[in-house]
């Protein structure tokens, strides 16, 4: 089958430290015709530890925003907390899970 016609994946790039000590990649989201797809590795004992993960990717997201000037951080936070909570309380979409491997 011919690759013509089929979308091309846009992977990130291994951040620089995975790329020079090695690491375990825990988490991977795609946006696939406007819907979230991941894959996740469980990679915590505690859940707590997920928390944490998603308060530093919220920070890591409102820096980004801060230096595009579109957002302060301090405002992208509140307004990723916002919905965070929104969304935790009445999903808009509960989707799927399944154990691939």
């Amino acid at each position: 089958m011919s690759d013509a016609g089929k979308e091309r994946f846009e992977a990130l790039n291994v951040p620089p430290a995975a790329l020079e000590q090695g690491g375990t990649e825990v988490l991977r989201a795609v946006i696939v015709d406007g819907a979230l797809h991941i894959a996740l590795r469980r990679a915590f004992d505690d859940p707590e530890a997920w928390g944490m993960l998603i308060a530093d990717l919220t920070r890591h997201v409102a820096r980004i925003y801060a230096t595009e000037d579109k957002y302060r951080e301090d405002e992208t936070v509140e307004r990723i907390r916002s919905i965070y909570e929104a969304e935790m309380d009445a999903p808009t979409d509960p989707g799927t899970t399944s154990a691939l491997s």
